[in-house]
């Protein structure tokens, strides 16, 4: 039972109780068997016997933190148990040297469109963690165009690109009339960068004129494409990513098919992401989101913070028979290091 830190459980359960607990919830985490009250003795923080053991395990039962499967003389942790577990975690735990390698690489080599580092953001926490991984992107009023591009593709055909002061990057195609030369395409581009330079794509407004009536055209064009841009689906933009290592998770199909329908129902992500934080918990258990179809599930969830634009949420949804402080670890370093990213532009 090692890669865990240390725990202390304090409150109801006197330091005996704790120790075993912890010993339970480790070793089930480890190998998702009951566990048996002669492993427990063995633990190294348990310096009792198995018959005192069996009898503190009998106490933990009675008052809701194990329970008994039929078919087992061990014991595994009910949601209650692993609630007392995580709540007395010292901290979301280190990961260790070869994930904190992978996790470096990941965003010295990120670059691109913010839509695409999200999503692959998902997947990278996926690995960390073998489960789903989510991320929202806020909506942000306070967003702003930062640069203003206008290219010629062929003949009558021009790519609009605007990156906004988070990062994401609109993209638009053009269909242009007949006598727009590179010179005009040119004018309108470097008059567009100044006009909207600092706005937001929600309310970008005129340009005012540029003298010459086919400039003027192209700008309106390219004002009318882009009006009302970046707007994200209502409450947020979701990216979710490694489904597949999370599903390997359960052993139960129709669990996993509730898990994948309510992970497609982007409103119900985020407003579930939002409860947990609002909260102000960084875990919910079983019942405790509140979502009878994640009724086995744990969630693990962190805001990502930018200066200046906000930012979003990350967070990894598992079994309840979750490596909890690997978890915790996980996204508290990716989320941080996302919003770094993020800020970098």
């Amino acid at each position: 039972m090692t890669g865990h830190p240390s725990v202390h459980l304090v409150g109801v359960l006197d330091d005996r109780k704790a120790a075993i607990l912890r010993a339970v919830v480790e070793e089930y985490i480890d190998t998702a068997q009951p566990v048996g009250s002669s492993h427990v003795a063995r633990a190294a923080q348990v310096a009792v016997s198995s018959a005192t053991v069996r009898n503190e395990m009998s106490v933990l039962e009675r008052d809701g933190y194990l329970v008994q499967p039929h078919t087992s003389a061990g014991r595994i942790p009910t949601d209650k148990g692993y609630r007392a577990f995580v709540d007395q975690l010292t901290g979301p735990g280190v990961l260790d040297s070869s994930r904190r390698e992978l996790v470096r690489d990941f965003f010295a080599s990120a670059h691109g469109e913010l839509e695409q580092l999200l999503h692959d953001t998902t997947r990278l926490l996926s690995h960390l963690t073998d489960y789903a991984a989510v991320v929202v992107r806020e909506p942000d009023d306070a967003v702003t165009v930062r640069s203003v591009q206008l290219v010629g593709l062929a003949r009558r055909v021009a790519l609009v690109v605007v990156v906004q002061s988070n990062g994401a990057i609109e993209k638009r195609t053009l269909e242009l009339r007949p006598d727009v030369d590179d010179d005009r395409l040119a004018a309108a581009g470097s008059h567009l960068a100044a006009a909207m330079k600092g706005r937001s794509l929600r309310d970008l407004g005129p340009a005012g004129p540029t003298g010459d009536e086919e400039t003027d055209a192209v700008v309106a064009s390219v004002l009318a494409a882009m009006a009302g841009g970046g707007t994200e689906e209502e409450g947020g933009q979701v990216f979710v990513g490694g489904v597949s290592r999370m599903a390997a998770a359960f052993d139960a199909v129709e669990v996993v098919r509730q898990v994948l329908v309510t992970l497609e129902q982007q409103v119900v992500v985020v407003s579930l992401l939002r409860d947990v934080l609002d909260r102000g918990l960084s875990v919910a258990i079983g019942a405790e989101h509140g979502l009878d179809t994640l009724a086995s599930c744990a969630v693990v969830v962190s805001p990502y913070q930018v200066p200046g634009t906000g930012g979003g949420t990350i967070g990894v949804l598992g079994p309840t028979r979750m490596n909890y402080p690997q978890a915790l670890a996980a996204v508290a370093l990716v989320s941080r290091r996302l919003g770094d990213r993020v800020a970098e532009g």
